[in-house]
Formats: C-alpha cells, sequence, structure tokens
C-alpha cells in the first residue's frame, strides 16, 4: 500500500464517542531507542466498531481504541520497537491473550484477521497493511518506515467470539527527526493523480454527514474498487493523542443502492472540538490509494443528536 500525504470517533450511522486522553508531545532530535509507550456490535450482519474495547458500558466510557497496549486482558507485544528507516525489514508481534499465550483464534473483519495500521506520530507518513500469521500466534510482514521518527503501530482486530479491539505501541525509526505541523484543513487533496474533496463540517457531539469525491483528470470516478468489502475506507486519528478509528462508509458493493463513486459518504460522530487527521483508503485502476485530510471539529450546539441513521454500513 503506498503512502501519499494523508481523525479519531468516526462511525457509519452508528454513533461513536472517543472519550478524553491526554496528548503526547513530539519528540526533536536524535531518535535510537524505543518510543514512549476500539470493538464490535452487529448490524445488518456486519460487524461494527466504537472507541472502546468491551464491556457493558457505553464508548464514552472506555479507553478510546489504540491509546493502550493492554487492553480487556489482550496485549500487543511487538518483537521490537526500534527499525531503521528508509529500507525493509520484518515487524513481527503477537496478541496474547487473557491467558498470556498467543492469540491464534480470529473473527475474520472485512476479509482479513488482523488490520495493521502504521503512522508516524506527525500524522506525515501512513501505512494499512496486512500481516501473515504462523501457526503459533506470531505476526509478521516485510514493513519500511520511509524516514526516522516515532511511530504508532494498531492491531484491528477481533478474538473469535469476542469483540473487537484497537490495541497500540509505539515503535522508533533511528535518525534525525524534526515533526512537521499538521497540515491545514483543506476540502480537496491529491493522491497519485486522484483529487479527492470532502464535503461535511464536523461538529463535536453530534452526527455530521461527511462525502468524499474522487475524480481524475477533471472527470468523476464512477468505477471504484471493492477493497476488503468497501468502496472506501476510512481511518481516524485525533491529533495529539493519536486516538483510532477505522470505519467504513454507509453502504456497500452489491447492496443494490450503493454506486461505485464518485461519492463515499460517512456518518460521522466526534466526541471532541479540536483537529484531526482523515486518510481515505481507495481502490480505482487495480490499486489502492490514499488520500488524508486535515478536519477541526468544532465545539457542539446543542445536546448530542441520537443515532437514527441506517445502520446498513460497516465499520472496523
Amino acid at each position: 500500500m503506498n503512502t501519499p500525504t494523508k481523525l479519531a470517533g468516526f462511525a457509519l450511522g452508528l454513533a461513536v464517542a472517543l472519550g478524553g486522553a491526554a496528548g503526547i508531545g513530539h519528540a526533536v532530535g536524535p531518535i535510537g531507542g524505543t518510543a514512549p509507550a476500539m470493538h464490535h456490535g452487529a448490524a445488518a450482519g456486519h460487524e461494527d466498531h466504537d472507541m472502546g474495547g468491551g464491556g457493558s458500558g457505553s464508548a464514552a466510557e472506555e479507553t478510546p481504541g489504540g491509546l493502550m497496549v493492554t487492553q480487556h486482558g489482550y496485549t500487543l507485544e511487538p518483537a521490537t520497537r526500534t527499525l531503521a528507516a528508509g529500507r525493509p525489514q520484518t515487524l513481527s508481534f503477537v496478541v496474547r491473550g487473557p491467558d498470556g499465550k498467543p492469540l491464534t483464534d480470529y473473527s475474520a473483519t472485512h476479509g482479513q484477521d488482523l488490520h495493521l495500521i502504521v503512522v508516524r506520530r506527525d500524522l506525515t507518513d501512513f501505512q494499512h497493511v496486512h500481516p501473515t500469521r504462523d501457526a503459533a500466534g506470531t505476526w509478521s510482514i516485510p514493513l519500511t518506515l520511509p524516514s526516522a521518527g516515532e511511530y504508532r503501530m494498531f492491531t484491528d482486530f477481533a478474538p473469535a467470539g469476542g469483540q473487537g479491539l484497537t490495541l497500540g505501541a509505539d515503535l522508533s525509526a533511528a535518525g534525525d527527526f524534526t515533526p512537521q505541523p499538521l497540515p491545514a484543513p483543506a476540502a480537496t487533496v491529491e493522491a497519485d493523480g486522484y483529487s479527492v474533496s470532502l464535503d461535511g463540517r464536523l461538529e463535536a457531539g453530534r452526527t455530521s454527514k461527511l462525502t468524499l469525491t474522487v475524480s481524475r483528470d477533471g472527470k468523476p470516478v464512477t468505477d471504484l474498487q471493492p477493497y476488503l468489502g468497501a468502496y472506501g475506507h476510512l481511518v481516524a486519528l485525533r491529533s495529539g493523542d493519536l486516538a483510532y478509528l477505522h470505519v467504513h462508509p454507509d453502504g456497500m458493493p452489491g447492496d443494490g443502492h450503493t454506486a461505485a463513486g464518485p461519492g463515499i459518504t460517512f456518518y460521522v460522530t466526534v466526541p471532541t472540538a479540536g483537529d484531526y487527521r482523515l486518510f481515505l483508503d481507495f481502490k480505482h485502476g487495480d490499486t489502492v490509494h490514499t488520500a488524508a485530510f486535515t478536519a477541526h471539529a468544532e465545539p457542539g450546539t446543542g445536546p448530542a443528536e441520537p443515532d437514527d441513521h441506517d445502520h446498513s454500513g460497516h465499520q472496523h
């Protein structure tokens, strides 16, 4: 998957709350050692994740996804947290279950037992990949961290018979590192020769409709290809603490009413005002492309709206 220029608490017709979390600072200078150190329901037969990690409480009562290396008895354990920059290496890790043993039994979500997201902490580099697992439960994948800096890895998965989780751990790529400022919000961004436009406005605590529209050479793209069962995938990271959620659009291929572009619609609920980074994956021409937006959520002007959207979409 490519990593061109690329928010946390989205839902597709299902309101999702992030909850609060302390921001994490960004280091400047040589990086050499280890860096300092969300789940499912069912709607229309598809898995839905919120920002927490299980239990009977609401998402707002849960720790936001991806902020913890251990949650609800499951632990993400990378074989190493330090990789070289600019060259391929093997990233290996296990997910340990409540019994302390590597987890080997998963429920597939969107065709995969586990989704791995790796992003630099200043939100400039982004990868969504799918590692392979051996019989003993160790996941591995060749991975290139394109530049020095501090990174965050997220494992998005569902244990067999359980609810989905997102666990996170920090990685470092040694070398001089100057964090980049968050790009300013923009209505349109470029990605691999495609133009992607964002229509809609985020308002904390209220459901917002966002539509991302894909065009190329000034013409709308109307033949998007399914990728992991959807026409678009969204990863949302809250600036500062990188609270995480991976979502999918309203509707899906083959449902009789969802067009293959140019617009991909999401129903979004963010819990707090502030800046978010939105990474959209879409497939066209047999290649997955990633477009990234910065969006600012304004404070809500009233009480949170109830979720009354059709839950025909799915998120993960």
